[in-house]
């Protein structure tokens, strides 16, 4: 590891640009810088020594020229004060490169127990240059440091699932709705994904790997899931991931209803998991990426030399408030993949601008995705990115959306490169289906666990998480967790937003269950619980509307 003390100014500018659109060097849809941390929640040996070593993991797959990357790393109080920094710049030749930062576990002396934050900045450069990237990617896990005091949790009656433990007769007392779980953003060799792995290393020309949607749908219910959405990228229907000028309309088009069709076969042959086909519509540089749900139509911009469109629907390229419009009129359920805190979904010049229609169509936000080109299929996948930050600035846009945690598999490795799945609550005696999981998506009713052995639900007044509701008087907030393997839990936060402030969503109470009486106005609300493990769970939101008492 290279360590370099940035200057001054430069470190100024290095931070500045942290909120700065982002730029690529190059047109590929994958061309683009990659950081993620991996900070053990717990050290290894706790109660003798909290020492532990962070990992710093950079990609830039596809860059023209070699890279250097800029980074710092802190060890933050969750009252903000920095007990600990590191900053370095590391080449990036070619290929993948990872940085050990190892951490005596102390500040001036012992640190008190508790819950911390570990935040990773990081930006890449071209190596022939000194100046300071402006796609700068931030990362933030918690760790412990302790033992803290673990938080009393409610009883809760934990909702049966489709498989695996609790898979039985509702508990009585139970909420009435039965837990799929899923991994809603994947791809195959329907665009740039479906490679084996063996031969798994990045992103393949469109439409040339091995395995197509029936291999993930077999692949991902064979191995516990209950739902897998393969996503491909829209605008690769052609064959490329720029423009085949002579292509066929007809032939891109046939290739989405053969998608389609798939996955109505796969489902009409195994009741028991649900196959949805969609497209991840958008490119990454100055846009970004939307999974739509439930389109039966293949949208897109390109067109071949003769001016053909090469789609169904013709959608301008990064407008996403057409789209959104688009979206609402015919019902399609979208989702934030893997949002920036800057730069993209921008409307009128803004990134992640609010329209109403987007709030109507928009109904997720991916809050964990591991790594888009793991290879992992034993579920052990280290390098996992952090969109928490992102998605709460949507959430202070305005926009309605739960949290999602999924996988974006390009490798044929479908739902196991870690334990990650995004819950979706589905009425006792409503069978899974295409649309009963798209009214779950509309009513918000899912939750994002880096653990697919437990669940996360959060009510307000008896009411359930993605609801929203008008209140007087007190509100009770309860974080109501279950885990079919024993996981333990070492922290609850209750986090609070205003929607459409713009501002920072922060922490309101470390209890599982709290009773307060908001102040007037608007508010949302939403659990964050941490394990043991360091595996995280989020829930959907509630939206409360607070009334002046009478």
């Amino acid at each position: 590891m290279k360590t370099l003390i940035l200057p001054p100014v430069r470190l100024a500018l290095f931070l500045m640009c942290c909120c700065a659109p982002g730029a690529y060097a190059s047109p590929d849809e994958h061309s683009e810088f990659e950081a993620t941390l991996h900070a053990p929640y717990r050290a290894a040996s706790p109660g003798m020594s909290e020492a532990r070593t962070f990992t710093l993991a950079f990609d830039f797959p596809n860059a023209r020229t070699p890279q250097v990357v800029d980074w710092q790393l802190e060890v933050i109080h969750l009252r903000g004060r920095v007990v600990r920094r590191w900053q370095g710049s590391t080449p990036m030749p070619q290929g993948p490169v990872s940085v050990a930062v190892p951490w005596s576990g102390l500040d001036s002396g012992k640190l008190a127990a508790g819950i911390y934050q570990v935040r990773l900045r990081a930006g890449s450069r071209d190596a022939g240059s000194n100046t300071p990237s402006p796609d700068v990617h931030e990362q933030a896990w918690q760790i412990e440091i302790g033992p803290p005091q673990a938080p009393a949790l409610p009883r809760f009656a934990p909702l049966p699932v489709a498989r695996g433990p609790l898979a039985a007769a509702p508990a009585p007392a139970s909420l009435p709705y039965t837990i799929y779980f899923g991994n809603l953003h994947s791809q195959t060799n329907h665009s740039d994904g479906g490679a084996e792995l063996s031969d798994c290393k990045g992103a393949k020309e469109p439409l040339s790997a091995k395995y197509g949607p029936d291999a993930a749908f077999a692949y991902a219910r064979q191995h516990g899931l209950d739902i897998l959405v393969t996503s491909e990228h829209n605008h690769m229907f052609d064959g490329s991931d720029s423009t085949q000028v002579e292509a066929d309309p007809a032939t891109a088009k046939g290739l989405y209803r053969k998608g389609l069709e798939s996955a109505a076969s796969f489902n009409a042959a195994h009741p028991d998991f649900l196959a949805v086909y969609g497209m991840e519509w958008g490119v990454i540089n100055k846009g970004g990426h939307i999974n739509i749900f439930n389109s039966d139509q293949l949208l897109g911009w390109e067109k071949n030399a003769k001016g053909e469109l090469l789609a169904d629907l013709n959608t301008p390229r990064s407008d996403y408030a057409a789209l959104y419009t688009l979206m609402r009129q015919r019902g399609w359920v979208g989702q934030f993949n893997h949002p920036s805190m800057s730069g993209q979904f921008s409307v009128g010049g803004t990134a992640l601008g609010y329209t109403a229609d987007g709030d109507e169509a928009m109904a997720l936000c991916e809050v964990v995705n591991s790594t888009a080109f793991s290879k992992n299929d034993k579920e052990g996948e280290t390098r996992r990115s952090n969109f928490e930050m992102a998605c709460n600035k949507v959430l202070e846009a305005g926009f309605h959306v739960a949290f999602s945690t999924n996988q974006d598999n390009h490798c044929a490795n479908w739902g196991t490169a870690y334990t990650n799945r995004t819950g979706v609550l589905i009425p006792n005696g409503v069978p899974l289906s295409q649309a009963s999981f798209i009214d779950a998506l509309k009513a918000r009713r899912v939750f994002a666990t880096m653990d697919k052995s437990s669940q996360l639900v959060l009510t307000a007044n008896g009411r359930m998480m993605g609801e929203r509701l008008t209140n007087t008087g007190p509100l009770t907030l309860v974080a109501n967790f279950a885990s079919s393997s024993g996981k333990q839990v070492a922290s609850v936060a209750i986090m609070e937003g205003v929607p459409g402030r713009g501002g920072n969503v922060t922490q309101m109470s470390s209890e599982a269950s709290v009773t307060f009486t908001p102040s007037v106005g608007a508010h949302f609300y939403y659990a964050k619980v941490t394990q043991a493990d360091g595996n995280v769970l989020w829930s959907a939101p509630v939206w409360v509307t607070q009334e002046a008492g009478k």
